[in-house]
């Protein structure tokens, strides 16, 4: 095809100067939309942020904030974005005197200093504003007329009185404004009106999916139409990049200027984005997003909800996929940790077939595993039941949006005061995810006290080859195994429950 073509602010635009490795970031500047920013080129910052229209639903779409940075253009062909200039479009035209309301609270409250990161922070805040159950307490709900009964969460340090969940801005950085201005325009944030064009739009079905192919310079990029055409194509050229959030794929081409010479796009395959919860296992599509993930396990995995808020930011969970954490093979990777823990499989899937793969024997080295040429990871299984203790633990210098230097998940298993189970997964440790199987030894069987617990804690403590670098040292990655079981501990300990001997 000659290029690609994409709704952007509701007007439909051509993509011919696009390749296969044109960023989004880079493709809508050249369109003169400069209001999203390059400011970190690996989805840290959130100046580059864009809404995409996201499937909630039948017959229903969702405004999504993601990173322009990191995906290719191509990835968003037939797709429809709307960036912070055309945010105005929902109040008429974007002028001075006609602004979205996320930019008029902004501007009122102070809430921009220099203005680089500005249209990242309103696009952010623009997808939180519109997310259907945030609601102000005693509005009319433009859906259905009647007063909404209240906001979805309690105001608290990180929730407003409106329902505005501060984690939506986690990917968002900003240098000089300081964030209570923004915080405090987030917080004055009242309902969309029934009159809001953006608001209409998300009760219309998100745009399909369909193939593309975009070539340029001897390297292609493709959307296939159905998972045997990924196949064939890997049977062609077993080299290929899958590519479904481009989270770590983005940063490859962005830094370390990365030009795989086939891209196939696998986000929008029905057979990756598969979700069943059945009586023995809960089977999660390799190709949803986590932010998909969270919402459609409810709460079923408490190990998991204390994964996704720790993991990167909103704008990255939007995109990022486990398929993709895991597949990388990253020692460091936040998700394969807390899936050791809970004994997790991988179904991988060629033209032969599927074959089901434990975590804890799929990596076989740096960066490598037992996944052949030619298959890939379709889908995630968690065994059930869970068990009744667990918890994940990311030890890194920031608290959200960072890099682990540590992680930690843990599950136990307890009958009548007896360690009858356990799973630990460490990362950041070795130069793959691991099990702390030298420490789970010392616990299985024993009496669930705090003297068992500190014995088995200065095993921890040796699991894994640490090493020293830019984010930690080995001496302190081994310190915070050993305080990661203790905290467990005491975390069980003060829980209600007759479980825990003190």
């Amino acid at each position: 095809m000659d290029g690609i073509r994409v709704t952007v602010n509701g007007e439909e635009r051509a993509g011919t100067g696009a390749g296969p490795h044109t960023r989004l970031l880079d493709w809508l500047r050249s369109e003169g939309l400069t209001g999203s920013k390059e400011g970190c080129a690996e989805g840290e910052c959130g100046a580059c942020a864009v809404l995409v229209a996201r499937p909630d639903g039948p017959g229903r779409s969702r405004w999504t904030s993601v990173n322009a940075c990191l995906p290719p253009a191509a990835a968003f062909d037939g797709q429809e974005i709307v960036t912070a200039e055309g945010l105005g479009t929902a109040a008429g035209a974007c002028t001075p005197e006609r602004l979205h309301p996320v930019q008029r609270e902004m501007a009122d409250r102070g809430g921009s200093q220099c203005g680089y990161c500005t249209p990242g922070f309103v696009c952010s805040m623009a997808a939180e504003y519109y997310r259907p159950d945030r609601r102000t307490p005693g509005a009319d709900d433009p859906r259905t007329g009647t007063a909404v009964a209240g906001a979805q969460h309690a105001a608290d340090h990180e929730h407003g009185p409106n329902g505005f969940d501060l984690h939506a801005l986690s990917g968002n950085l900003c240098r000089c404004t300081g964030y209570r201005p923004i915080r405090d325009a987030a917080y004055a944030l009242g309902s969309p009106t029934g009159d809001d064009a953006l608001l209409r739009r998300q009760a219309e079905a998100a745009p399909p999916p369909r193939p593309t192919r975009v070539d340029s310079g001897g390297a292609a990029f493709v959307r296939p139409a159905s998972l045997g055409e990924v196949f064939e194509r890997l049977r062609e050229h077993p080299d290929a990049q899958l590519v479904a959030g481009a989270t770590d794929t983005g940063v490859e081409v962005n830094l370390r200027h990365a030009r795989p010479r086939l891209a196939l796009a696998v986000d929008h395959l029905e057979e990756l984005r598969t979700f069943e919860v059945g009586g023995e296992r809960i089977e999660i599509g390799a190709a949803l997003s986590l932010s998909e993930v969270a919402g459609a396990l409810a709460g079923r995995v408490p190990l998991l909800d204390e994964l996704f808020p720790q993991f990167a930011s909103r704008l990255i969970r939007n995109a990022a996929t486990l398929g993709g954490n895991l597949g990388t093979g990253s020692p460091i990777g936040d998700s394969a940790p807390a899936l050791l823990a809970l004994g997790a499989s991988l179904v991988l899937a060629s033209g032969r077939g599927e074959r089901e793969v434990p975590l804890d024997e799929y990596y076989t080295g740096y960066r490598r595993s037992v996944r052949d040429p030619g298959e890939i990871i379709r889908a995630v299984r968690i065994p059930l039941p869970l068990a009744r203790h667990s918890a994940f633990h990311k030890i890194a210098k920031r608290r959200f949006d960072d890099i682990s230097s540590v992680a930690v998940g843990i599950a136990v298993q307890l009958e009548e005061g007896t360690v009858s189970a356990v799973r630990i997964g460490l990362g950041g440790v070795a130069a793959t995810p691991i099990r702390a199987r030298a420490t789970e030894d010392a616990l299985t069987g024993r009496p669930w006290t705090r003297e068992t617990v500190a014995a088995a804690a200065a095993t921890m403590a040796g699991e894994g080859t640490p090493i020293d670098d830019l984010r930690a040292s080995a001496r302190y990655r081994s310190a915070m195994l050993e305080q990661s079981l203790l905290r467990f501990w005491a975390q069980a300990a003060a829980a209600p429950g007759p479980e825990v001997t003190r």
